[in-house]
């Protein structure tokens, strides 16, 4: 059952995205904390969980991005995480699915997500060239537009994403 987050499903979202990325590759280990950051700043314009025999196995997050052309109602997705003990079992592919087409009902114009090209492009996202998010190879930064019109620019996600582990601060000092 995939349905819109709850207040008490804040501390299993917390923890099933850590477990999700503690393994990943290409990962800070922050997406608990952006997922939180997010929430905390009122930016979870999407957040749905699924839920299978009632645990929350996974989880998508969707936040408003900037396009530096202008362009307004676009998001970023992501993180989006899943328990790795149903990792492969469609999880992931149904939050996907249902957090577009929450967008598209919203009236959004598109999305953006950093990602692998060839799991994301099942989807309808692709590599834009006019699109870019600096720093990131631009394979791995993907669109889909609802509207079929693409912006052009660089784009920035919410200062959630900048994020660091509380043991990182520590480091610092």
């Amino acid at each position: 059952m995939i349905r819109p987050e709850s207040p008490g499903d804040v501390e299993a979202i917390h923890a099933l995205t850590a477990a999700a990325f503690q393994r990943a590759p290409h990962t800070s280990h922050t997406e608990h904390l952006i997922v939180d950051a997010l929430r905390a700043a009122g930016q979870l314009a999407v957040s749905l969980v699924e839920e299978r025999q009632g645990a929350v196995v996974g989880h998508v997050a969707v936040s408003p991005v900037t396009v530096s052309d202008g362009t307004r109602h676009w998001f970023g997705l992501g993180p989006i995480s899943v328990l790795p003990g149903y990792q492969g079992l469609g999880v992931g592919s149904g939050l996907m699915r249902a957090a577009l087409q929450r967008l598209r009902d919203q009236g959004a114009g598109g999305c953006v997500l950093l990602g692998e090209p060839a799991f994301y492009g099942r989807f309808g996202f692709r590599a834009v060239p006019n699109l870019l998010l600096p720093g990131v190879p631009p394979e791995y930064f993907q669109a889909l537009a609802f509207n079929g019109r693409v912006p052009h620019g660089e784009v920035s996600y919410h200062e959630a994403f900048d994020v660091r582990p509380p043991e990182a601060e520590n480091h610092t000092r």
